[in-house]
């Protein structure tokens, strides 16, 4: 491969990244340009990134389970539209495991991650305060749960980063990355996501334990910043804590959750194998509500009765709209992922792109587990953020092992 095709290629996907969270359009056309410059580079040089294996073989049953279920649907609305979904953020994963990269190019690929998120970060806060927005959002990630989901998942990006440069880096460095990391963690408080913050957190040590070999300060000082976090929460009335308070209050601590999970579980029981097909719940919590309103004599108005376009959980939300076909591949990716995580742990000496990427991955697990409990994970924008990370590491894991 030319070192020109080869810049392109790594130019188009270092773009996608700086455009994931900000504007839909480029990030779209910028998804379609890299996956065509990879295919045709990888048909030039003869070379698709070595042999076939178990994760290949995963990642294919997990996109092709979305077309599956999108055929054998239960229900007829936006289930191709939602196995597309799984087909972009599939493919990213796919091509990006499938590719060998530099240092430098996992740098710039960060870089890009890093400076859109503050980048979106400084558009959302502004128009927070101008009273344009009510909640935090990023422009291209929306709905402000979605955001939480985007942020945690760069928290531990930065966290890892600064974990492993810290040493290394100069004092201004130092300083930036600290800063850019807390700008990242109160955001995340800022969306008033409880199960966002709260993985955060556990993130936040975990990952900061799993440094402790490189580093001895990592933990001690990570548990200090986040019992201060705690504290301020505690004492300042932070969003997120009058949230619960609100709920405990209503005796609604899981903001309807237990209902909405409960038409999900009787959704699967009613479509086992193929459940109702990608992005339908919708169609099925509508008609729920529906049918509650007319057993209490009441006219249902989709403009006022709430309705909830997905169970909030990824493993519930997955079984209602894809049935065992499409929850098998999930869980199996999920398994593998872990496995990926510890099998594969970098040694204390390992390079330290080996730690940020590891780490990276690493975080991206716990985020997208941990938050997919209480709300639906692995979706559009921080899908593709979370196997992007998955990719990487197992780029590296191929490289070094080749």
């Amino acid at each position: 491969m030319t070192l020109s095709r080869r810049s392109v290629e790594v130019g188009l996907l270092v773009a996608l990244c700086f455009f994931l969270p900000l504007f839909e359009a480029p990030k779209n056309i910028l998804w379609v340009a890299y996956l065509i410059v990879w295919g045709v580079n990888r048909v030039r040089a003869r070379d698709f990134g070595g042999r076939w294996d178990w994760w290949d073989t995963l990642i294919a049953a997990w996109i092709a389970s979305g077309y599956v279920v999108a055929a054998f649907a239960g229900l007829d609305g936006d289930q191709w539209r939602g196995a597309a979904d799984l087909f972009r953020y599939g493919s990213v994963l796919w091509v990006v495991k499938r590719s060998r990269f530099t240092a430098r190019e996992i740098r710039w690929i960060f870089g890009a991650l890093v400076v859109s998120t503050v980048i979106g970060l400084a558009l959302g806060h502004a128009r927070l305060l101008s009273g344009e927005l009510h909640d935090l959002q990023l422009n291209s990630v929306g709905h402000v749960n979605h955001t939480a989901i985007y942020l945690a998942i760069m928290l531990g990006v930065c966290a890892s980063w600064l974990f492993t440069g810290w040493q290394a880096w100069r004092p201004a460095q130092r300083t930036a990355a600290a800063g850019i990391a807390l700008l990242v963690l109160v955001s995340v408080i800022f969306t008033a996501s409880r199960g966002a913050v709260g993985v955060a957190f556990v993130m936040l040590l975990v990952l900061a334990a799993a440094w402790w070999r490189r580093s001895r300060a990592a933990l001690p000082v990570t548990a200090a910043v986040i019992a201060l976090f705690a504290v301020a929460i505690l004492l300042g009335g932070a969003e997120v804590l009058r949230k619960q308070q609100a709920n405990a209050e209503a005796n609604n601590v899981l903001a309807y959750r237990d209902g909405v999970w409960r038409i999900a579980l009787e959704t699967w029981e009613r479509y086992p194998w193929f459940g109702v097909g990608m992005d339908n719940f919708w169609l099925v919590r509508k008609e729920h509500a529906r049918e509650a309103r007319a057993r209490e004599g009441k006219n249902y108005d989709p403009t006022r009765n709430l309705d909830f376009s997905h169970a909030h959980s990824l493993y519930l939300n997955t079984l209602a709209e894809r049935g065992l076909a499409g929850f098998i591949p999930l869980a199996a990716v999920l398994t593998l992922w872990l496995f990926a995580v510890f099998r594969y742990r970098p040694k204390i000496d390992d390079p330290d792109d080996d730690w940020l990427l590891w780490g990276s991955c690493f975080g991206a697990w716990i985020v997208t587990v941990g938050v997919g409990m209480v709300n639906t994970t692995l979706h559009h924008e921080h899908a593709i953020l979370a196997v992007l990370l998955l990719g990487l590491w197992l780029s590296r894991v191929r490289t070094r092992d080749s």
